[in-house]
């Protein structure tokens, strides 16, 4: 497998159904909308905000954006840090770091919130660059441009790189520049919806990522 390994936020490494779930009702609740639908507000996590608030309720670019940015209050003062580290996630990366593999988090999540988080369930010292989204909500939301920034800001070839992602996003964001690709059951994604978007390899627990990164 390829030495240098980026690696999905959300679904991938940490799951953050709770964070992201009340971070979505606080700000539907700026435009009195009230959402009990579980499985609706789970649909936020992995593509950016402004497409899920589009898509999911009909809200126009303008509104979607003013979403967005009422989600980063609730998220930016307890959303980011109600969610758990999935278990085994550290044993991994270090065990990934000592053999000389180079990870690269490359996520759609706001760069800063990204670094806050890997700082405090203690996994930023695993990772040699952190990639992410601009916080206005505008710049590098979309997966492959996340991807394209984290592959100039480390200077790796595609080639030599591969993704580990748990959504169709991370897959076809990657294979924009011919990276080799693993999706990941335990997240959010669907094996259905990652073969469809090209996953080179399926693994439905840790224990296989680990065979697959390692080999």
């Amino acid at each position: 497998m390829r030495k240098n390994i980026f690696f999905d936020l959300d679904g991938t490494l940490t799951d953050p159904a709770e964070g992201i779930t009340r971070s979505v009702l606080y700000a539907l609740s700026r435009f009195g909308i009230r959402e009990s639908d579980r499985e609706r507000l789970l649909s936020f996590i992995g593509p950016p905000l402004t497409d899920s608030f589009r898509e999911h309720y009909g809200f126009s670019p303008e509104k979607a954006l003013e979403a967005a940015m009422a989600f980063q209050e609730y998220f930016v003062k307890k959303g980011m840090l109600e969610n758990r580290v999935y278990e085994g996630v550290d044993l991994l990366l270090s065990e990934l770091t000592r053999r000389g593999k180079c990870l690269v988090l490359a996520t759609s999540k706001p760069e800063p919130f990204a670094v806050k988080i890997l700082e405090h369930f203690r996994l930023r010292e695993y990772f040699s660059y952190v990639c992410g989204a601009e916080t206005d909500e505008k710049t590098r939301m979309k997966k492959e441009d996340v991807i394209h920034y984290a592959l100039e800001k480390s200077g790796f070839s595609p080639e030599d790189c591969v993704m580990v992602g748990d959504r169709k996003y991370d897959i076809l964001g990657a294979k924009c520049f011919g990276m080799a690709t693993v999706g990941v059951l335990y997240g959010y994604g669907s094996a259905e919806e990652l073969k469809e978007a090209g996953a080179d390899v399926l693994c439905r627990d840790l224990l296989e990522l680990k065979e697959v990164l390692f080999s």
